[in-house]
């Protein structure tokens, strides 16, 4: 008895965003090599963090697709991008990441939604709302930095980030949990 209950469309694609997943997760590994590297200890381990979370995301993703009776198909992951040339640029690359990431979740939510498949749909909610907490995330760390003097930032001020983002939470506070008590 046949118990796939993905399309071959859908599980092409979560397959590949799983790949996309590994991939995001080996980008952040490398730059936090390369943060490590240069001193920066607070954002190598925070870069490390990530990449364990991509790592997870990696994993939710193979978990549905068996759940749905679907085969997973584990695919080779490209070598990351070469290193950044300094902070500002390795934030950057970041978000330019994060955006096609967030591009290629926005793909396999509107094929679910003209496949009607709920769950598929459903289940990818969470990925978007993810998604809106990494760009976030990345776009106020650049905030910083640009505070801190951009790529011109004086070696105090990059000290003053790393140290503050040593332990800074991996969660942004969105836009739809702010309240007028809480803005």
């Amino acid at each position: 008895m046949e118990t796939n209950r993905l399309s071959a469309a859908l599980r092409k694609a979560l397959n590949e965003q799983m790949t996309r997943e590994a991939f995001a997760s080996q980008i952040y590994l490398s730059y936090g090599s390369w943060a490590a590297s240069e001193g920066f200890d607070g954002i190598a381990n925070f870069l490390f963090r990530h990449a364990n979370e991509e790592r997870t995301h990696m994993m939710k993703i193979l978990e549905y697709i068996i759940e749905r009776g679907a085969k997973v198909k584990i695919e080779a992951i490209g070598k990351p991008p070469a290193d950044p040339e300094s902070i500002q640029d390795c934030l950057e690359k970041t978000f330019v990441h994060e955006v096609d990431n967030t591009k290629s979740i926005y793909k396999i939510v509107k094929m679910s939604l003209e496949e009607e498949d709920w769950a598929t749909w459903n289940f990818m909610q969470w990925f978007v709302r993810e998604q809106t907490e990494e760009e976030t995330m990345v776009m106020n760390l650049l905030d910083k930095l640009k505070i801190a003097g951009g790529s011109k930032a004086p070696g105090a001020s990059l000290y003053a980030l790393d140290r503050d983002l040593k332990n800074t939470p991996d969660d942004a506070v969105l836009a739809e949990n702010k309240t007028v008590e809480n803005p």
